[in-house]
């Protein structure tokens, strides 16, 4: 029988936030389902605000006491299941060779666009355990400050999504930059794919050796490739990133705009798929052909109305999965800056209260 077809027992007993996303992760029966956030850590709290003003966003990523600090304001408030460590996907080509900043209207900015061979050629991923070692001393922190009561998250771009910024020089609108180089220049593509995906599994191994309990890899960009090419382009690398963990940690995958390829997604071996908003996760779960958690997926933009709205449609998708094992409850995208405490703390309570 696949874990997923057991049902919850009808008395589970009560479950410290770790012990319960653990068991979601593996499909096992939870008292109710655990609930973090993508994003929980960020603008829309005042503390977090307090914070950045006196810092700036960098050094707050760069400094294991604040990064800390930010990654437990969320835990403290509302009492999530799990911690996600506060970094950022863009410390990987830092650590590589191509620093990056903020615009001042607004994304981002790499120091330079990776299109040649001698960009490419430049990259050094061999340094990445020593230079982001500032994210080990953080987690090993946390692990104090969370004193095994709730799961601890570590992440990484996927090989992809990196290279979008890489290639783009930053944030873009259209990607043609990364799409012309994977489509006229494959061995040069290749190359840069093999350095960046050598680069994150020493970073995702660098993070489950200093405490991270599971590890989320975000496939941000995913979407954007046309139907016939994600394979080559992206989700061949994320499977091999799925061989390097090897059932060490558990590993979730948030593949922006593909749940349409939710089968091909389950396929690499992953445990859990984060799922965006604009898929009903109980149909989308019935149709996965192996044994996997899901994790999603209510639409971020419903923290900006208002706690009964929210009340209502977390209830509702709740519902849904009633019965099922294996759902970690999240959010389709990350919090948006402009999202409500009330809205999240209506979000948790609704979550809190459901068996």
């Amino acid at each position: 029988m696949k874990p997923s077809d057991t049902k919850p027992a009808a008395a589970t007993a009560a479950m410290t936030c770790r012990e319960r996303f653990h068991a979601a992760c593996r499909q096992q029966p939870v008292d109710r389902p655990p609930v973090w956030l993508m994003r929980q850590a960020g603008r829309y709290l005042p503390e977090y605000r307090a914070l950045k003003e006196r810092h700036g966003f960098l050094k707050m990523v760069k400094t294991p006491d604040l990064a800390t600090e930010v990654t437990l304001q969320p835990i403290r408030r509302f009492g999530f299941d799990a911690a996600i460590l506060f970094s950022d996907i863009l410390v990987i080509p830092e650590a590589m060779g191509q620093p990056y900043d903020f615009r001042e209207g607004g994304g981002i900015a790499m120091a330079h666009a990776c299109q040649s061979a001698e960009r490419v050629d430049a990259l050094n991923p061999s340094g990445v355990r020593e230079k982001l070692g500032y994210v080990a001393d953080a987690l090993r922190l946390l692990k104090t400050e969370l004193a095994g009561k709730t799961a601890l998250i570590g992440f990484a771009g996927s090989p992809w999504t990196l290279a979008t910024y890489m290639v783009e020089g930053g944030s873009s609108a259209n990607f043609q930059k990364v799409k012309n180089l994977f489509f006229t220049e494959p061995e040069l593509f290749t190359r840069l794919m093999e350095k960046i995906t050598t680069a994150v599994g020493d970073y995702l191994d660098l993070q489950i050796e200093a405490g991270a309990e599971a590890v989320q890899i975000f496939d941000s960009w995913g979407g954007i490739c046309s139907g016939g090419h994600y394979e080559a382009a992206s989700l061949k690398w994320i499977r091999r990133l799925v061989e390097r963990v090897n059932r060490r940690v558990p590993v979730i995958l948030y593949a922006k705009a593909l749940h349409h390829r939710a089968v091909d997604l389950a396929a690499t071996g992953i445990d859990v798929i984060s799922v965006d908003w604009t898929a009903e996760l109980h149909t989308l779960r019935d149709g996965l052909p192996r044994p996997v958690a899901v994790q999603g997926n209510l639409d971020p933009v419903l923290l900006n109305l208002t706690p009964e709205i929210v009340r209502g449609e977390v209830h509702r998708l709740l519902e849904s999965m009633r019965g099922q094992n294996g759902h970690i409850f999240n959010l389709g995208h990350g919090i948006l800056p402009v999202a409500k405490v009330e809205n999240v703390e209506a979000l948790v309570e609704t979550v809190h209260q459901f068996s």
